[in-house]
């Protein structure tokens, strides 16, 4: 039965199809609009490599200090030191793996000896790093635990940098300057898009080799950043609370200095952290869906109401066979349920091309969309991408298509046959 309402769909388009190639036209341009929106709201969110676990990640990226001798309202916000990692996230037992890294690549020259250096993005890490991000190795393979706390200078560089070095990536063991020391190769991994926020460089070495893990004020802020990698999101009350726990006893530690931390809710989630303006702020995660839905409701309605027009007009073409059908004892269930089938068809069909549309201008105009040109399918293309573009189909069909094609069941069978359909 369902099958027959398809055909009959197609074969109502066909019948009308500069009203339907119109409105095709119109439901693609409004999801791809709206997708592009999407895209942009999804990027920092969706999980890809190497950051394809997001979804079970806590992120403590800012702390927050204050002490006894300051003003109520006061603090100081921003990276954490490497002693508060190592007393309060790195002996986490509810958690898969916990990672501190520096808050942001820096410019590093790197050369090879006896050769003019060149600029990359050099980002210090723990070993730790590697198995919370999924890098692709196309050659040797990350730094060690024991090269980490050693402090020995290993560095993982990544494939355009190696090749600029050494025209090749088999440099597994070779030495390269990085700001004038010498390191040594130890893996290269695949480039990694910018879009990956917190695992994006262009090399990576042991945050113990340089001033990263000795640099902080109050012994407790510093430079690094921290990861909680939970095994599923389910552990994510738990992690909280015993990091709630780690705090408190560190607490007792270091108010006898005269400081506290204030924990602002943190760790956050992924999606709380990529919409986290301010480090002295809690976030307003309530504000950001309101705004996001005014957003995804204009841009739903206004193409709705055009749409409903169109749809208004292929209907008043059809008032005669409306009133035959009635005249013959058609339900209005049926009518209205094969006009609502069609029009979904249609919407359907302009969702699909919509998608593909959006894709190819997110490809086309990326640089000027997501800031970078290092942007692939993988990154714009997912389930949730897809389940938002059937919703928005949905949506616009139900929209555009309810009112008329309620008002086309009930009209008079009378009125019908004499093409007075309103």
């Amino acid at each position: 039965m369902k099958y027959n309402y398809i055909k009959q769909a197609i074969a109502s388009i066909r019948q009308q199809p500069v009203m339907s190639l119109v409105s095709i036209i119109g439901t693609s341009l409004a999801i791809l609009l709206i997708m592009v929106i999407v895209m942009i709201i999804e990027v920092p969110v969706a999980s890809f490599s190497p950051e394809s676990n997001r979804d079970r990640w806590l992120v403590y990226k800012f702390g927050s200090i204050t002490h006894e001798s300051w003003g109520a309202d006061d603090s100081s916000n921003g990276p954490l030191g490497f002693n508060t990692v190592k007393a309060v996230f790195y002996p986490l037992e509810t958690a898969e793996c916990v990672t501190a890294f520096c808050i942001s690549p820096s410019e590093a020259a790197f050369s090879l000896p006896g050769t003019a250096s060149f600029g990359a993005q050099l980002l210090d890490v723990d070993d730790r790093f590697w198995n919370v991000m999924d890098f692709t190795f196309i050659a040797g393979k990350p730094f060690t635990r024991a090269d980490f706390d050693s402090g020995i200078s290993v560095a993982v560089l990544s494939e355009s940098v190696a090749r600029k070095l050494y025209q090749s990536v088999d440099v597994v063991g070779r030495e390269v300057l990085i700001n004038h020391v010498p390191y040594r190769v130890c893996g290269v991994v695949e480039d990694v898009s910018e879009l990956a926020n917190e695992a994006y460089a262009q090399a990576w070495v042991p945050f113990t080799t340089t001033n990263v893990a000795a640099f902080s004020w109050c012994d407790y802020m510093g430079s690094l950043s921290v990861i909680i990698l939970a095994k599923t999101p389910d552990d994510f009350p738990a992690i909280r609370e015993e990091l709630k726990e780690r705090f408190d006893k560190f607490g007792d530690e270091i108010k006898l200095g005269g400081w506290k931390f204030i924990q602002r809710e943190r760790p956050y989630t992924q999606t709380v952290a990529a919409n986290t303006q301010w480090a002295n702020l809690n976030p307003d995660m309530e504000q950001v869906v309101r705004s996001r839905l005014i957003i995804f409701s204009i841009l739903l309605i206004v193409p709705a109401i055009n749409l409903s027009n169109m749809t208004h007009s292929r209907l008043r073409r059809r008032r005669e066979e409306i009133g035959v059908r009635r005249a013959f004892g058609a339900r209005r269930s049926s009518i209205i349920r094969e006009i609502f089938i069609e029009n979904l068809v249609v919407s359907l069909i302009a969702g699909v091309i919509g998608l593909l549309l959006s894709v190819i201008f997110a490809l086309i105009w990326r640089e000027g969309i997501f800031g970078t040109d290092n942007v692939n399918l993988e990154i714009l293309i997912h389930w949730t991408i897809f389940g938002w573009a059937l919703l928005f189909c949905f949506l616009l069909n139900l929209l555009s298509a309810g009112i008329p094609v309620w008002k086309a069941s009930r009209v008079n069978v009378v009125d019908a046959l004499n093409n007075k359909i309103k």
